[in-house]
């Protein structure tokens, strides 16, 4: 099948990520029919020139791309269109969700001879804002290069992974190392300040050097400054994803104890109050324990 900017889209899930995503496609010149669980979030969208989509009328457009919070929603979005859904469509799941809850979403399409291909992503918002994410692709790699189109708007690389719920594997693998690495950023944050170090100067001073990484660039001045604000990444999402992490592990045998505690500590933070808060306040966490 091929694609082409008049191929219609719809998009499904205007949170941090689909909002910017679909801003970008919208900007691109595709047509581009928006929802969300709460109506008012399409409001930006439609305003930029989106279409506020019915989900009865998801038959008309041959691509669907979804951006959800977890395997509960992408779920219950699911079935809630699965009834209006037809042959030859393509499902694109920008979603970090769990390899299980993949493979039983995508069994679900193909009997209705709709193509699944999980492709989360990485790079925050400011990656979705400038279209730099990089992808993680599962499924039929024909069709994923015929998505190239789509694809090349929201991200610097695309790369297949292998059959369908390799692109969540990869992402949670990738997750695996920020979610943990966050916690250990913290640590490293709070015991400099301890020692009297000016943590502001940590992102420059380390740059370029072994330890240094995008999300350390990122998190140790937020930390360094307790600037929590604007949300880059929320707790309970990286929780989610450390959690899924876990659970494949566990499903394969493999002990992975440093992102068993990275996870604890995340959830214990979450639990206080910062579900919906950025990443960098797990240094509160840290500070409160050693007082």
């Amino acid at each position: 099948m091929s694609f082409d900017r008049h191929t219609k889209i719809a998009f499904l899930g205007m949170g941090l990520m689909g909002s910017r995503m679909a801003t970008r496609l919208l900007q691109a010149g595709f047509e581009v029919a928006v929802w969300n669980r709460t109506r008012s979030a399409c409001d930006a969208l439609i305003d930029l020139g989106a279409t506020d989509l019915t989900l009865q009328n998801i038959a008309d457009y041959p691509v669907i791309l979804t951006c959800l919070a977890d395997d509960k929603a992408a779920l219950s979005v699911y079935e809630q269109i699965e009834p209006f859904l037809t042959a030859k469509q393509v499902i694109i799941d920008f979603s970090s969700l769990s390899v299980e809850q993949t493979l039983s979403l995508a069994a679900r399409a193909e009997q209705k001879q709709v193509q699944w291909i999980d492709s989360p992503v990485s790079g925050g918002t400011i990656g979705a804002e400038q279209g730099t994410l990089v992808i993680f692709a599962g499924g039929d790699a024909q069709t994923i290069q015929d998505l190239s189109l789509i694809y090349n708007i929201l991200s610097q690389r695309v790369t297949c992974m292998g059959n369908t719920g390799t692109g969540q594997a990869t992402k949670i693998c990738n997750q695996l190392i920020v979610a943990a690495n966050s916690t250990l950023i913290a640590e490293a944050v709070a015991l400099a300040a301890k020692a009297g170090v000016d943590t502001r100067l940590l992102a420059p001073a380390l740059a370029g050097g072994f330890a240094d990484s995008k999300p350390f660039q990122i998190l140790s001045p937020r930390m360094a400054t307790h600037l929590f604000e604007p949300v880059q990444w929320k707790v309970q999402t990286l929780s989610k994803d450390l959690n899924n992490a876990v659970q494949l592990a566990a499903q394969h045998q493999l002990d992975i104890p440093v992102a068993a505690r990275a996870l604890q500590q995340l959830q214990a933070h979450q639990q206080q109050g910062y579900a919906e808060a950025d990443l960098a306040s797990v240094i509160l966490q840290v500070e409160q324990q050693a007082k």
